[in-house]
């Protein structure tokens, strides 16, 4: 019986999110986001049957749809970015599995790594061949689809490639460009935690797009802001100054929180209090320290109850079989 499998790296987000969201950042002259991918992934599986039904079932919500027909997944509810993408691709006589190494919610883009994964999977199932770029616009469009509100463009892009990278956004495209940083030098100056609280990033950043797009002043000097930082940040990494980068960080994070009321939360920022207080040099959603300081960022971490997520920098990103 034919079988497939797929898998894509989740990523970190360095600085820009957010600015990414199309139309946003044609406002901005010289906007980018940056950002790394890292070693936790979402897989997928494909495999076929012996009968024509359709068959998706998500390992880690427990969930299962079962359907006659791809045309009968268009309106499905339950399990909404799976059933869309197999709508699309018109498969049938399969069973999908998919599971993610992310803990839902946390903020590192796992179902955009769980996206390109399927949508890889199911492409291959149909021997149909996309251009990499092709393929990410249809994951970003079913995603949209998906959430009924505007996606950003620059998560796909490390699940898809994996490095370090620099996600130029202008009016004549998307240009990626990998950045020349040592990833284990980056990987010892970031904890990275999961704080136990989702996130809902499509309606927080649906908000901030209809705010900005209302002509409401404050939220657009806050991306200037943070699209000066994403410069700043870029020269930081690339000369290897990582003191220029924890003040970057802690800069962008700042203005971030300036967008909106939920871009934060209590329990975050009791989480970042207590990781500056045991040696940090900045922190956000994603933060950095000096290394010598991160064994005891990681206990304040974990004493006030955050989940700690291992990870490495991912030097690859879709991966096949």
């Amino acid at each position: 019986m034919r079988r497939i499998e797929t898998s894509a790296p989740t990523r970190i987000d360095l600085a820009g999110g957010t600015i990414d969201i199309w139309p946003l950042y044609l406002f901005h002259p010289g906007a980018q986001t940056l950002n790394a991918a890292i070693s936790i992934r979402a897989h997928a599986q494909i495999e076929g049957r012996t009968d024509s039904r359709i068959v998706i079932r998500s390992i880690d919500t427990g969930a299962t749809v079962e359907a006659d027909h791809w045309s009968d997944l268009r309106d499905e509810r339950q399990l909404r970015l799976l059933s869309l993408l197999v709508h699309f691709f018109e498969v049938a006589g399969i069973t999908l599995t998919t599971t993610s190494e992310s803990p839902a919610g946390a903020g590192i883009a796992g179902s955009s790594a769980l996206n390109v994964a399927v949508c890889a999977a199911l492409a291959d199932w149909k021997r149909v061949h996309y251009e990499p770029e092709a393929l990410l616009h249809i994951a970003q469009n079913i995603e949209a689809q998906t959430i009924s509100v505007p996606t950003g463009l620059q998560d796909y892009r490390p699940a898809l490639y994996g490095g370090i990278a620099a996600l130029e956004l202008d009016v004549d495209g998307i240009r990626r460009l990998p950045l020349d940083v040592d990833p284990s030098e980056l990987e010892r100056r970031i904890v990275l935690c999961y704080t136990g609280e989702p996130r809902n990033s499509g309606t927080n950043n649906w908000d901030i797009t209809k705010k900005h797009i209302d002509g409401d002043s404050h939220v657009f000097q806050c991306f200037e802001r943070i699209r000066d930082t994403a410069i700043e940040m870029r020269q930081a990494l690339t000369r290897g100054d990582w003191d220029a980068v924890g003040l970057a960080i802690a800069e962008e994070w700042a203005n971030r929180k300036r967008l909106a009321p939920g871009v934060t939360t209590a329990a975050i920022d009791n989480l970042i209090e207590r990781a500056r207080a045991a040696g940090a040099t900045a922190a956000k959603v994603c933060g950095a320290g000096p290394p010598d300081a991160n064994a005891a960022i990681r206990e304040a971490l974990t004493a006030a109850g955050a989940r700690l997520l291992d990870y490495r920098i991912e030097r690859h990103g879709l991966a096949r079989g």
